[in-house]
């Protein structure tokens, strides 16, 4: 399988063989499924709290007479069918993550890696490195390609004026080959990786 490879320097035409270990799986989408569902549960914060009945602040007294009113027999304003009283069964601050094997987020990554290439969205970048942090000349090299939404996955460092540049570029991103995951793979619609990326994913996932 071969990508496009391109330069930020100087025009290119060239193209670059793809590992098929790594870029000629047949997709799945259940793994890629557990992947993604396992990374946005971790993300969550779990800080979500209600007040339950013992912890509204209406008084415990009996608000009226148990007969003889013609209403509901009640205790206390607690109660969760009146305003303000403790909600049933209310959601309490908890970690919503769960565990998942290593092989499977393994091979999720390279599910989404694969995936990726039989739809022709993986370009090949030769360097992603800049002179100076100006977000205009990347705008301009963005531009000519026709990236819309582009992840880079760089080498095990990223360059600081490369990353400063692209920051301000809406539907940019950056990612050291450490921090590539399926999440972020899946949801852009150009992946661009350099050489070293490529070198870097290749050393992670053997």
């Amino acid at each position: 399988m071969k990508a496009q490879l391109v330069s930020l320097t100087q025009d290119s035409e060239d193209s670059v063989d793809l590992p098929d270990d790594i870029f000629g799986l047949d997709p799945r989408a259940d793994i890629l499924h557990r992947v993604v569902r396992w990374q946005r549960a971790k993300a969550r914060q779990g800080t979500h709290k209600a007040k339950t009945r013992s912890e509204t602040s209406y008084s415990k007294r009996k608000i009226y007479s148990q007969k003889k009113t013609g209403n509901a027999r009640h205790g206390d304003r607690n109660a969760p069918i009146f305003r303000k009283g403790g909600a049933y069964k209310a959601p309490h601050p908890r970690d919503h993550s769960h565990k998942l094997p290593k092989k499977v987020r393994r091979l999720g990554l390279l599910h989404a890696l694969s995936a990726k290439a039989a739809e022709s969205e993986v370009v090949v970048l030769d360097a992603a490195r800049m002179d100076s942090p100006k977000t205009k000349d990347l705008a301009k090299a963005v531009s000519q390609f026709g990236w819309r939404k582009a992840l880079v996955i760089d080498g095990p460092t990223v360059d600081d004026n490369f990353a400063r540049a692209a920051a301000n570029l809406p539907g940019m991103d950056i990612l050291p080959c450490q921090g590539a995951n399926v999440f972020d793979i899946l949801k852009c619609r150009e992946l661009v990786i350099t050489k070293s990326g490529l070198e870097g994913l290749a050393a992670r996932l053997a």
